[in-house]
């Protein structure tokens, strides 16, 4: 494969492979001919069609389903494209594979699934026929094109279903930490939120939209030249709310890795499957990357912080660290 390294500006964090890197990540990914047993599979890349494997998959070891399958739009994937079809063909083209990837999910386990305001209607329509609709997570996508004759398409859903009553759920792991701007008080102290050196904040129950969510841009570490890469902290909520530590995560459109990275972050298994190589061995590197660096934008202190927020509370942080750093040192100059 030539690759063709596009020239970016000076503070541009996008993620880049060399041959090298390419040479070196392609050994670790398994492929359509590899040992599909769960103790080959865990924590690997498997690079190919989803649908030669589809059938091949353990039964009922997975925990949770991420999802995010192509969009009923017509997109380049690189190696791959996907063409727009009729309303009732995309319908057919999910009901393909869905009924079949569910195969691999516990009794206990939890589904969600990725689209657009086009696909949504057919997403929910699959989802309501194979499981229980839980919810729709509407998330705000604060990029996109404006438009003249129509409003900006600005919003993703995300469906949320389980197969049983008996589910996951860890509400405590993905509560919201808001900035209170009019703080009420009890008997003169805070009511339901806490006052600390960088402002006043409320832990709040999470909702079905989020609006603190940042798409991946070319100053962020995470960001990758995939076309549809999904941010990192959208998908460690769905992580922390329905899969439990140790647990294992399959993503059956894995792109350039996003799922499997947060998995392991998070102290989770994983397992995703990516037709195109090169976002394979871009995933291959991300997880290398994660071995050093475990940090997610915007969640901090085993917190989701209101967008903004956070960098906040970490610049306070540095200068208690630096202000105990002095003080000790002046307590060493005066010991000499």
């Amino acid at each position: 494969m030539d690759m063709v390294q596009k020239k970016r500006a000076g503070y541009n964090r996008t993620l880049m492979l060399s041959e090298d890197d390419m040479d070196s990540f392609r050994k670790k990914l398994l492929f359509a001919n590899s040992d599909l047993s769960i103790g080959n599979i865990l924590n690997k890349t498997i690079c190919c069609n989803l649908f030669d494997v589809l059938d091949r998959f353990p039964n009922d070891f997975v925990d949770l389903l991420v999802i995010d399958p192509p969009y009923n739009l017509d997109k380049d994937f690189g190696e791959t494209t996907f063409s727009r079809m009729s309303d009732s063909e995309y319908l057919e083209y999910l009901d393909s594979w869905f009924p079949k990837i569910l195969r691999t999910l516990k009794a206990s386990g939890s589904v969600y699934i990725c689209g657009d305001w086009k696909c949504s209607s057919a997403l929910y329509r699959i989802m309501e026929k194979y499981t229980i609709v839980r919810n729709r997570i509407s998330w705000q996508r604060e990029k996109g094109r404006g438009a003249k004759t129509n409003w900006k398409n600005a919003m993703e859903d995300i469906w949320f279903g389980t197969m049983s009553n008996d589910y996951f759920f860890d509400l405590e792991a993905v509560k919201q930490k808001r900035r209170v701007i009019a703080p009420y008080r009890k008997n003169g102290k805070p009511k339901d939120w806490e006052e600390t050196e960088s402002g006043n904040f409320r832990l709040t129950h999470p909702s079905n939209f989020w609006d603190d969510i940042s798409v991946p841009y070319w100053s962020m570490p995470e960001n990758t030249d995939h076309p549809t890469q999904k941010p990192e902290k959208l998908i460690a909520k769905l992580i922390l709310a329905s899969c439990p530590k140790n647990g294992v995560i399959l993503d059956p459109f894995l792109g350039s890795g996003t799922t499997s990275v947060v998995a392991k972050k998070l102290n989770r298994n994983f397992v995703g499957v990516e037709i195109n190589e090169e976002y394979c061995c871009w995933v291959e590197k991300r997880l290398a990357l994660a071995d050093f660096n475990k940090n997610i934008q915007g969640y901090c202190e085993g917190v989701f912080w209101e967008r903004n927020t956070a960098n906040l509370q970490n610049r306070v942080n540095k200068i208690k660290i630096k202000k105990e750093n002095i003080q000790k040192n002046c307590l060493f100059s005066e010991a000499k």
